[in-house]
């Protein structure tokens, strides 16, 4: 649903110096953005359908921009249909579905990676499970194949091994949600919002017991009553039309017979005669407060106006709740308004993540004070229009690709299936673009009445809650109907016993035109037409990234970032945090930052019909911050509670621990990987530190501009050069990470801190690496996907697959200027840690000895490589990326239209010789219960020091 894109936030951004010499009345002229009637009618996905005799439906939109197809399969069935004493069972079945089929009895990721698949995955909620995959033009064939094997011929390859291992994995993946703080939140909501007969009652990761209990049999009559063709929607988007689609689709999915019509139980809005309340106790930082409602299915006439209207409440830094509690009286730190809408129920949330040091009680009584205020006064015609426009604004984002989420596949899918209309996003968009104020004050009126159910989260051990109590019976309201008699198959049957049918030639890669400029000052652009969506997108990348950050007052650059939209002088004059993000909101726009470890990145992301009073506000925000003290304090409080979070994190744990352990604390790598700083350096950063740093990251001749999406280099570069152009450098540069390569800090040592109780182990595991990224590493990318940067890697496959103590584990080498850092993560199954940390080290020592890649794995990853780049450089955001690293990097012009020619020309022996670290020059740094993996990890043999939390 649009919630997602209602909801979006518009993140911080960086400063620099200098002002454009441009006139403030000629700018004004330019303000005026374009009307949301408009924008809205620039959302359209044509489609043509047709449906097989089996039932199953068939949606097919084409689009030409790129030689790839995104295959969506939705099956109506979710945690919803699950019997009593099985919950959880949809989204094992899930798991189960990419363990192969009759005709293909490989894991379903391995051919799709072998074909240059990307964006494959499959996802289960309460209504629906889903699969899907963009895959190369050539491939769809295969795509077809695989989708319809498991879909009609899924039971041959079903065993109880197969349940067994995929149900340890699910495990795995509940607990690691689980072990996240606050991670229990959910849960208790549902439990205390729905009684347990209501579908909606349990989460769709389910309750241990129940998936302990579930067997092969379960998954057997799973698979018969609910994955039938009549009951799932195919959409192909992309390089395709229905015409050529239908014979593929008929030859392959036509000999399913059709299966039988579930059941589908009742929903109700439960009756709240009172307010409910209940206290949690978890590892968090802060107090958080959360109310909830239950509310009828996302459909339902009045919920699009409710869940616009929260936004202005609640959602961003131009709503009440926001501008109230955390700009003006600084009682939270951060604020949310959500609707969180299904199928046949959803649940408006009003939270707030109190301020250390303040009264939750004193917070809670002023959100009952405003929401009372609000309900009473309603938005104002303008906060409506402002939301509408950014949520509009997202979907024309979100639709500029074909596959992934919230692409073109999915929105049509997901329309077919919950709506029966492929284009019902058309109506959400109306609804959310027509919503008055009186509707608003009425859908509230009759949704958030004062019998709302309340949470209060401490900081504390966990206490126990009642979230796994067990399921009672559902009431069906329509009874499964038996399949109908007399099908007959269609279309050309397809002989599975060849097996999978090939991927077929990629066609060759046709690299994006990059048109090249400077500015008058030196600073150059670089320009990529796309025209798929009226998007346009542009970075400013500047050398000095984290590495660059103060050494004594770490944080500085990241107190920037959330500082840069607090207020501006610049050529629109003297603007205001909440007057930024206002014109941000009615043009549509966003203004981000992020900042890697030798490079700072703004973006500014923009409609083409309102590209130049965007790129004005932009150049504004960039030029000249004016960093007022007073949201100094108010922002340097939200960073500290933010590193309090982090804290509270496993990974967040880790990945702060790293840097100095693998590069050591005075190397400029190890000091932070993300930047966030300390809280001492936080605390001590002034406004004059702000200022001097910005100064200094202002370089323009250093400076590139990236630009991609609808517009023209003739169109775009006066623009840019009367933004821009007149850009000096205020300061001297800042200092730019050159240390040669160090040597671990403690090589073979295992770093442990102790969480007690965490259900999981989290490893993260490290070490430079003698490469920069400036150097060649194709063959060390190679190695890495063979080792752990696929799905398929030998890392994943051990500790996911055949062992089933991981979710998932993955590794990787990040392209940096200065020596790259190897880095490896792996949650575990805290009961194995030791020995996932023993497996890995013998997967690293295989790797260099006796097991070196073998050259199908090396032609698979190549494969893998090459025929993955169309979908690469299908959005503008991936061609940001890549422009941006070809520059950073140091690549030639033409690297990216001779990318293919490189990779196939990696020989295998520089992909074996390629400087994976070995076991011994990894460090291991392990988050979780010291009473259980201590004596595991002195086991090992390796020295163990343990630390405190930080």
């Amino acid at each position: 649903m649009m919630k997602k894109l209602i909801l979006a936030a518009l993140l911080a951004a960086t400063p620099l110096s200098a002002v454009p010499a441009v006139a403030a009345t000629a700018i004004a002229a330019q303000q005026n953005p374009a009307p949301l009637s408009a924008l809205v009618a620039k959302v359209d996905i044509p489609y043509e359908q047709f449906t097989l005799a089996n039932g199953l439906r068939v949606i097919v939109h084409t689009d030409r921009k790129a030689p790839i197809v995104s295959v969506n399969v939705w099956y109506h069935v979710g945690s919803v249909d699950e019997p009593k004493g099985r919950s959880g069972f949809a989204h094992l079945f899930e798991h189960i579905m990419f363990r192969g089929s009759e005709h293909s009895r490989v894991d379903h990721f391995k051919p799709l990676e072998e074909a240059g698949g990307s964006q494959f995955n499959g996802t289960t909620d309460f209504n629906r499970t889903n699969y899907f995959q963009t895959v190369p033009t050539p491939a769809l064939d295969l795509a077809l194949f695989l989708e319809s094997d498991r879909m009609g011929w899924l039971l041959p390859a079903l065993d109880e091994k197969v349940v067994s291992s995929e149900r340890e994995i699910v495990l795995n993946e509940k607990r690691d949600g689980e072990n996240q703080p606050g991670g229990l939140l959910f849960p208790a909501l549902l439990a205390a919002l729905y009684p347990a007969s209501h579908p909606y009652s349990i989460p769709a990761i389910g309750r241990e017991p129940d998936l302990r209990a579930a067997g092969v049999e379960d998954a057997k009559n799973w698979f018969r009553g609910h994955y039938g063709p009549n009951n799932a929607v195919l959409v192909l988007a992309g390089d395709i039309d229905a015409k050529t689609a239908r014979p593929m689709v008929e030859h392959w999915f036509g000999q399913i017979p059709p299966g039988p019509t579930p059941a589908r139980f009742a929903s109700p809005v439960p009756e709240r005669s009172a307010p409910t309340r209940q206290t949690l106790t978890d590892k968090v930082a802060t107090v958080q407060l959360m109310r909830a409602w239950p509310l009828p299915g996302e459909d339902t006439p009045g919920m699009a106006a409710l869940e616009v209207g929260l936004a202005t409440f609640g959602s961003g830094p131009t709503s009440l709740l926001y501008d109230r509690l955390v700009r003006r009286e600084r009682l939270a730190v951060g604020v949310s308004a959500d609707v969180y809408g299904w199928e046949g129920a959803s649940i408006a949330m009003i939270g707030a993540e109190v301020r250390p040091g303040v009264d939750p009680a004193q917070v809670e009584k002023r959100i009952d004070e405003l929401l009372a205020e609000w309900k009473q006064t309603g938005p104002s015609a303008d906060e409506l229009n402002r939301i509408a426009t950014r949520s509009v604004a997202g979907t024309i984002r979100a639709l500029e690709q074909v596959g992934g989420f919230g692409g073109k596949g999915q929105t049509l899918a997901e329309g077919a299936v919950f709506s029966n209309d492929p284009a019902d996003y058309k109506r959400q968009l109306a609804e959310i673009a027509g919503a008055t104020p009186e509707t608003v004050k009425a859908a509230a009126a009759r949704w958030l009445t004062p019998n709302d159910h309340r949470v209060t989260l401490m900081p504390g051990e966990r206490n126990p809650t009642s979230i796994d109590a067990p399921q009672a019976e559902r009431v069906v309201t329509d009874a499964a109907k038996p399949a109908t008699p007399g099908f007959q198959p269609q279309g050309t049957p397809a002989d599975r016993s060849l097996g999978a049918p090939a991927a077929g030639d990629i066609t060759k890669l046709t690299a994006p035109k990059i048109e090249r400029a400077t500015l008058s000052n030196g600073m150059k652009v670089q320009f990529v037409a796309n025209h798929a969506v009226p998007v346009v997108r542009m970075q400013l990348a500047l050398d000095g990234g984290v590495s660059a950050d103060s050494r004594a007052k770490p944080g500085t650059q990241r107190l920037m970032l959330g500082l840069l939209r607090e207020g501006t002088n610049g050529a629109l004059g003297a603007l205001d945090g909440p007057e930024i993000a206002r014109r941000l909101e009615r043009l549509g726009s966003s203004v981000s930052a992020s900042a890697a470890l030798d490079r700072t990145r703004i973006n500014l992301n923009t409609l083409t019909p309102n590209l130049a009073p965007s790129l004005q506000l932009f150049a504004d925000i960039v030029s000249r911050p004016a960093f007022p003290e007073d949201q100094l304090e108010r922002i340097r409080g939200q960073v500290l509670a933010d590193l309090a979070n982090e804290a509270t994190e496993p990974g967040g744990v880790a990945i702060r621990a790293a840097p100095a352990l693998i590069y050591g604390p005075a190397h400029p790598y190890g000091q932070s990987f993300n930047g966030n700083g300390t809280p001492d350096g936080v605390k001590a950063v002034t406004r004059a530190d702000l200022a001097a740093f910005h100064a200094a990251l202002l370089q323009p001749a250093d400076a590139v501009l990236f630009v991609v999406g609808d517009t023209s280099m003739a169109e775009v570069l006066p623009l840019l050069e009367q933004s821009f152009g007149k850009l000096k450098p205020a300061a001297a540069p800042l200092p730019l990470a050159k240390a040669a390569v160090p040597a671990p800090q403690a090589p073979g040592k295992v770093v442990l801190y102790d969480r007690p109780g965490a259900p999981q182990a989290f490893i993260l595991a490290g070490a430079p690496l003698p490469l920069t990224g400036r150097d060649d590493i194709l063959p060390l990318g190679l190695a890495n996907d063979v080792f752990g940067g696929l799905a398929t890697s030998r890392l994943n496959k051990l500790l996911r697959e055949e062992k089933g103590w991981s979710y998932g584990a993955s590794s990787s080498a990040a392209p940096t200027r200065g020596n790259m850092p190897f880095l490896l993560t792996a949650p575990v199954d805290r009961a194995r840690a030791g020995e996932s940390i023993a497996a890995i080290r013998g997967l690293l020592d295989e790797f260099h000895g006796k097991r070196p890649p073998e050259a199908a794995e090396v032609d698979r990853a190549r494969a893998s490589s090459i025929r993955s780049l169309p979908a690469d450089f299908e959005t503008g955001g991936a061609m940001l990326g890549a422009l941006e690293r070809a520059v950073v990097l140091n690549r030639p012009d033409d690297y990216l239209a001779t990318l293919p020619a490189r990779i196939e020309a990696v020989p295998l022996q520089a992909v074996r010789q390629s400087p994976l670290p070995a076991a011994a020059d990894l460090v291991f740094i392990v988050v979780g219960d010291k009473a259980t993996l201590e004596p595991q990890l002195k086991a090992l043999g390796l020295p163990v020091e343990l630390r405190s939390l930080p």
